[in-house]
């Protein structure tokens, strides 16, 4: 007889909170390792199909960096669907304007790209002082990286 494999079920996963500084932490690096744990792939019983992720709670968002000329040179785009409605943003000002939206857009990208990755990203919980209301919740610290 073949054993059959194992596909963790939604709720039979216990869903843990984790707190991350992210003052000081390169975007990329920092982000990539958001996702991984927004995902599961760190758990054993990571399923592909199915929400096995932990809620993650980032807090200084504002204060991630850039290596090299990011700062200057990364152009963030987004589009209306109009004719001549491509709008394009430095970092450096997207930094400025919206501190919190670097980080979500890094992370959204290493999601997947569908109903599943969307309710993924609502785990990512996003501030840019060092403050959170989830205390409650006693989310687990964490370093990444």
């Amino acid at each position: 007889m073949i054993p059959k494999t194992f596909m963790a079920k939604e709720d039979q996963v216990d869903k843990k909170w984790y707190l991350v500084d992210a003052e000081g932490q390169v975007l990329g690096r920092l982000a990539s390792e958001i996702a991984r744990r927004l995902r599961g792939k760190h758990k054993a019983i990571f399923t592909p199909h199915n929400d096995t992720g932990d809620f993650i709670v980032v807090v200084n968002a504002d204060k991630v960096r850039l290596t090299g000329r990011k700062m200057d040179q990364k152009v963030y785009y987004r589009y209306s669907g109009h004719i001549g409605g491509l709008k394009e943003t430095l970092a450096k000002n997207l930094l400025l304007r919206k501190p919190l939206d670097m980080l979500m857009l890094a992370v959204r990208g290493m999601l997947p790209k569908n109903t599943l990755g969307r309710r993924q990203l609502k785990k990512l919980k996003l501030y840019a002082g060092g403050e959170h209301p989830h205390t409650a919740q006693k989310p687990e610290k964490i370093e990444l990286l």
